[in-house]
């Protein structure tokens, strides 16, 4: 009676494991993913993306903002005087290239790239630093000032009073290494590269008419802080400089075109 009783059970489980198993077999086949068919044909773009970028690529890239970098065409600075935000800058390479030949001499202009000539004189303050600018430029620029000047001072000789004698008859050290230095107690390499000195200079060499900012009052430059942009002008041609021919170009280029002007 027992065998007999156990038979419908297991009929029962019988049938729902191949009812399961059939009803199973749809569900798996739907959760394979199908295979993705690759193309191997190139991308095509359409002419008119195709004809900006063309247009894009043929200007120089200092003459223009690139389009991913501008914003959504408001401010949320707020000007107090809207004739404040006018303000032309130049555009013209021959005026820059003259610039070049004044500053370093004859076929000064060829010593750079023309888009590294436009990043030297452009300063972070124009067109938001979009088109690049020269802060680091000018750091490295004014590393090579400051030890040219530094150089020029040991080299050339003391000028002004004699040393005070000793009254107990004293003697210094004294060392073929170290007879140059007490040269620095009288004179340091900041009283040869004073920022007027350097900017006296741009001026004369037409780098205010050329350089690209933006002051913050158009009407009073020098409280916008045109010595500042001037130094950092001309230190970043000096560090282009540097980068593109090598420290010795550059020191020779101090030496001869910027410290000799200032008086050192």
């Amino acid at each position: 009676m027992a065998a007999n009783s156990s038979l419908p059970g297991f009929s029962t489980t019988y049938k729902v494991l191949r009812q399961f198993r059939s009803s199973s077999l749809p569900i798996s086949r739907q959760l394979v993913s199908p295979v993705r068919q690759l193309s191997c044909s190139p991308a095509r773009r359409s002419d008119a993306s195709g004809g900006a970028a063309a247009e894009q690529h043929e200007r120089p890239r200092w003459s223009y903002t690139p389009e991913r970098m501008k914003g959504p065409g408001f401010s949320i600075n707020v000007v107090k005087d809207p004739r404040r935000t006018v303000w032309s800058v130049n555009e013209d390479p021959d005026r820059l290239d003259a610039m070049y030949n004044r500053l370093l001499g004859q076929n000064g202009e060829r010593m750079l790239p023309d888009e590294i000539k436009w990043l030297a004189v452009t300063h972070k303050s124009f067109d938001y630093g979009r088109r690049g600018f020269n802060t680091r430029l000018a750091y490295f620029g004014r590393q090579i000032l400051a030890l040219e000047a530094t150089r020029s001072i040991l080299v050339n000789p003391l000028t002004g009073e004699a040393p005070i004698e000793d009254p107990h008859g004293r003697e210094p050290f004294q060392h073929p290494a170290l007879a140059n230095v007490d040269k620095l107690n009288s004179r340091q390499p900041q009283d040869i590269i004073q920022k007027e000195k350097i900017a006296r200079l741009a001026v004369d060499v037409g780098l205010s008419e050329v350089v690209r900012w933006k002051p913050r009052l158009p009407e009073n430059l020098e409280a916008s802080g045109l010595t500042v942009v001037l130094n950092t002008a001309l230190f970043a041609i000096v560090g282009a400089i540097s980068l593109q021919h090598g420290a010795e170009v550059a020191g020779r280029v101090v030496r001869d075109k910027i410290l000799r002007r200032v008086g050192a």
